[in-house]
């Protein structure tokens, strides 16, 4: 057999073997009943303690706390902070309204930072050092599969742990 032929059945294995294993997310999804929520029908609530007061929190499909797929959305007043932080699995965020300063790394810098703007998207990889700002009253819709967690680079920034 060629090269080519067997790089060929390789990918092809390795594709299947992809497929199986993404099956059993697949068939649970597909027996969760559809959800449809308009805006209007969110129920917001504060945000869970690991985030900074002054946040709204709204749990629009899953539970973010356990394995499996999640959707949430935040919604942030004018100069809300995240201080460098990470999370144990990838980050998937859309910008729903308002403009969402972005920056990766383990300082926050607004000078470098991306101004995402209703629409805008980013997808981080699990580990991945970053920190945001509201620039306006801002609303954010993060999915991924949970649990979803935040560690903050410099412990003393977690809200859960400072004095009070």
């Amino acid at each position: 057999m060629n090269n080519v032929a067997y790089v060929i059945r390789m990918l092809a294995a390795a594709a299947g073997v992809c497929t199986l294993m993404s099956t059993p997310v697949l068939a649970a999804d597909a027996m969760a009943d559809p959800t449809f929520i308009s805006a209007r029908d969110i129920k917001w609530g504060d945000a869970p303690p690991a985030l900074p007061k002054g946040a709204k929190f709204a749990v629009l499909y899953g539970d973010p706390t356990k394995a499996g797929p999640y959707v949430i959305r935040l919604m942030l007043p004018v100069g809300y902070k995240i201080a460098p932080h990470f999370h144990s699995l990838p980050e998937n965020l859309t910008v729903i309204s308002g403009t969402f300063y972005f920056a990766t790394g383990d300082k926050f810098d607004k000078a470098h930072a991306h101004a995402m703007k209703e629409g805008a998207f980013h997808y981080l990889p699990a580990m991945a050092h970053h920190s945001a700002q509201a620039g306006s009253k801002t609303i954010v819709q993060v999915h991924g599969q949970g649990p979803f967690d935040i560690t903050y680079v410099n412990p003393a920034d977690d809200p859960q742990k400072a004095k009070k």
